[in-house]
């Protein structure tokens, strides 16, 4: 894809399944892949021209490394990949658990989405914010702690849309539902029947790659999509679009 030669790019959760893809395709673009990760992700691959490693949870490690990042330059993309969460009901919440979920999955999101924002105001040229929020943002999946940080994430990156918009930074949520990365491998192996199910509530049968999800990051982050902001593209396999269930019962 046109538009990242040279071009900086910021990827947090570089590590993950997703975002080694999304590191691949942007290296393969001409992008200068800056990956963030926690301290023993696998940051090894080709095309990562800068690694800075702290842990999101964390907002004095997360602003040292955003201090640090800006010092190479502001970037002309950011892609806030970062995700994480293991309370899969509210009975499994705690204090704790909430404010590490939150913390992660919003707080430092913001942090680093709005100092990237700030260094990238007297830039010129193509700039853009890509967050990968989640369908859990829209109705309850489960996993009630993230899916309120990936709520207030969409509508954080409308307010970065509306207000650094006369800056011309545009930004852009990606929303997927499951994505078959290396956990779905995981949880395949214990069940194999399990995508056989989820095939009753996917319109598409099945659930989405990570070079679907990478691809709509790619293009909301390319000149491609220079007149669209504040929107919240979906990639789900048609999860959203209706009630395959509902349909079946009432047939």
């Amino acid at each position: 894809m046109e538009g990242f030669e040279g071009a900086r790019v910021v990827i947090t959760g570089a590590g993950g399944g997703l975002g080694r893809v999304l590191v691949a395709r942007f290296a393969a673009a001409g992008a200068r892949v800056v990956a963030c990760d926690i301290e023993g992700a696998e940051l090894a691959q080709e095309g990562i021209a800068e690694r800075h490693r702290f842990d999101l949870r964390d907002l004095g490690a997360t602003r040292a490394a955003l201090g640090a990042i800006l010092a190479g330059g502001a970037p002309a993309v950011v892609v806030a990949n970062a995700g994480w969460t293991r309370a899969e009901t509210l009975v499994m919440l705690d204090p704790a658990r909430l404010r590490a979920e939150m913390d992660l999955n919003f707080t430092a999101a913001a942090e680093i989405t709005l100092g990237c924002a700030r260094a990238m105001r007297g830039a010129s040229g193509n700039r853009a914010i890509v967050a990968i929020s989640s369908v859990n943002a829209l109705s309850h999946h489960g996993n009630p702690a993230y899916s309120a940080a990936k709520a207030a994430l969409m509508a954080w990156v409308r307010a970065l849309a509306v207000e650094e918009g006369p800056h011309g930074i545009r930004a852009n949520s990606v929303v997927p539902a499951s994505i078959r990365t290396g956990a779905w491998e995981e949880r395949l192996a214990r069940d194999p029947a399990i995508l056989e199910r989820l095939r009753a509530i996917y319109p598409l049968g099945r659930i989405v790659t990570p070079d679907e999800v990478a691809s709509a990051v790619l293009f909301l982050a390319s000149p491609l999509a220079s007149g669209i902001t504040g929107t919240s593209l979906l990639v789900d396999a048609g999860l959203v679009a209706g009630n395959l269930p509902f349909l079946d019962a009432i047939r």
